[in-house]
């Protein structure tokens, strides 16, 4: 595995697909594992806006940039005693690792891909987290195409998959579904999916599983090992898994 002289690498800044705003996607975990216990040793891969702090960009809605119609992005609004889009249900923290990559990227203290091959040399024998925060059909696919070109696998999940001008791709990415009703249009198109449900009795037999590294499912597996959340790109059942607390998506 090649060494980095840091931790993250920028391996794209340019228009976003959704809405030609300024959008940048760093790769975190070059060089050390994350600390994730459900997803395990993946390359992490983080997209943001350029120009705001993530937090500002949920809380003004400029986040379309970069996760498209998902409705955990809450709602905009201007209020200034709140830090973030009101009924928000996204399981990301803004104010962790978004807001570092951010940041440490503002400073410019990210290397840049300089090409497709560098982009491709990042993801080389290892494991891909497409989105970590944001939604990847916001990123051209040769993106994509050159990070996991190399890889050992990957996961991803989008709710782009009608949008005009996005890189969903279903052969990589599990579609995000919010109901039943999504499921079962993505089903019916080939695709597979990624439905968060109420309780285990609504998993669809036949069409889904529970998330082998849920609770619910005896944390059989971490995302790493288990690679079931790669699109059509593999054949298997669709993965559901329980929420908790608020209700917040997985993925």
């Amino acid at each position: 595995m090649t060494k980095y002289a840091t931790n993250g690498l920028v391996i794209y800044e340019g228009p976003s697909l959704l809405d030609g705003e300024p959008i940048v996607v760093v790769v975190t975990g070059l060089n050390k594992s994350s600390s994730n216990g459900k997803t395990g040793d993946m390359l992490q891969s983080w997209i943001l806006r350029q120009d705001m702090d993530p937090r500002e960009a949920n809380k003004t809605g400029a986040d379309f940039s970069i996760c498209g119609n998902c409705r955990h992005r809450g709602i905009a609004h201007a209020e200034p005693d709140k830090a973030l889009a009101k009924e928000r249900t996204c399981y990301v923290l803004l104010y962790q690792a978004p807001l570092n990559v951010w940041t440490t990227w503002g400073k410019g203290r990210y290397a840049k891909a300089a090409d497709v091959n560098a982009i491709a040399r990042a993801g080389a024998g290892r494991k891909v987290r497409l989105g970590s925060y944001g939604d990847p059909a916001a990123v051209p696919a040769y993106v994509w195409d050159a990070l996991l070109s190399d890889a050992e696998g990957h996961t991803g999940y989008s709710h782009q998959q009608s949008v005009a001008g996005s890189s969903f791709n279903a052969a990589w990415l599990m579609v995000s579904a919010d109901t039943l009703e999504d499921a079962e249009a993505a089903w019916s198109k080939g695709q597979r999916t990624f439905r968060v449900i109420k309780s285990m009795s609504a998993v669809v037999k036949g069409k889904e599983i529970l998330c082998p590294a849920s609770k619910e499912a005896g944390y059989k597996t971490s995302c790493d090992k288990c690679g079931l959340c790669a699109g059509a790109s593999i054949a298997a059942k669709s993965i559901a898994i329980v929420a908790h607390g608020n209700g917040a998506k997985y993925a």
